[in-house]
């Protein structure tokens, strides 16, 4: 076991699945990816994914002998002793023996986590999050995701169900969240929510910039805002309160010695997080008397997730 020096890293997404075999030190190997072709067909996923993964193994000559195991980062409320997802409302995948089936189609010791304490993980671990020893993490993709360090260590809480910090609700009675309630920030720093809130600006205003891409992602309102549409403008302001006024919940309930954004909202960068800086700095409670929270971006990106899934194999 001493001389097994890599683990696959596998993220589920609320599109695709990505993994690639990491090695002790962090580094990201060949990478593999499977779309997520439909929402709630999770035998189906699961099948590709298990032949996607064996297919890997034999084509980078990896197997028991060499593999400590797989670790999965996947979304949802999970079972992490049963290695069962419980619920994954966005994915609509629901008892989901996820650790068993890729354990016993690969033949390789399987383990899980949530996807984003996988992504705090593998930051704490190989990335900015080195920098810091309480900090929390939000993933800003097709829902909003959270991973909070406490003293250099990951705090799940009782049955490892804790920092569900998308699900915290800050508008009451508002939009509607795929958990059930309304109002939560996953409803409106999502890269889901922010799609919504473009498209609606658009419908609104025929003659916004926005209307010039064929497609609208969560980078058009931020593409056209940089470049002076006031329609889209608004949208990103908007966005940075509603993600700010989370924050700033976070601020005070935790005081971190900083907050990092990974996800695909995060790649906007200095102009993303300089204005959610000002927004906290202008409201935050007793902020000339409390340290002051950074606000930084993911060092590892993308990798984030498939590193600390795979780091589960390295304590």
């Amino acid at each position: 076991m001493e001389n097994k020096n890599i683990a696959i890293g596998v993220d589920v997404g609320g599109t695709s699945i990505k993994g690639a075999a990491i090695t002790r030190d962090g580094k990201v190997l060949d990478v593999f990816s499977l779309p997520i072709r439909k929402v709630g067909e999770q035998d189906q996923t699961m099948k590709e994914l298990v032949d996607l993964i064996n297919q890997y193994l034999k084509d980078h000559n990896l197997n028991k002998d060499n593999v400590l195991g797989i670790g999965l980062g996947v979304p949802g409320a999970i079972d992490v002793d049963a290695g069962i997802i419980l619920s994954s409302n966005n994915l609509k995948w629901f008892d989901l023996h996820i650790r068993d089936i890729v354990s016993e189609g690969t033949g390789l010791p399987a383990k899980i986590m949530n996807d984003a304490n996988a992504a705090t993980l593998g930051e704490a671990r190989f990335g900015v999050g080195k920098k810091y020893k309480d900090f929390i993490m939000l993933t800003l993709g097709t829902g909003v995701g959270g991973g909070i360090v406490i003293d250099h260590k990951l705090y799940t809480g009782n049955k490892d169900k804790a920092a569900e910090l998308g699900h915290n609700a800050i508008v009451v009675d508002g939009e509607q969240c795929s958990c059930g309630r309304r109002g939560c920030l996953e409803a409106y720093a999502s890269a889901t929510a922010l799609i919504r809130d473009a498209k609606r600006m658009m419908d609104a205003h025929k003659d916004s910039l926005m209307w010039k891409d064929e497609k609208v992602d969560g980078a058009t309102a931020f593409k056209y805002a940089k470049l002076g549409d006031k329609y889209a403008q608004e949208v990103v302001d908007n966005y940075i309160k509603y993600l700010g006024e989370g924050l700033l919940n976070f601020f005070n309930a935790f005081r971190p010695e900083a907050v990092i954004l990974s996800g695909g909202i995060s790649k906007e960068g200095e102009y993303l997080t300089s204005r959610l800086y000002k927004y906290c700095k202008d409201r935050q409670f007793g902020f000339r008397c409390t340290p002051p929270v950074e606000i930084v971006v993911s060092e590892l990106g993308y990798d984030a997730g498939k590193v600390g899934a795979a780091s589960m194999f390295f304590e």
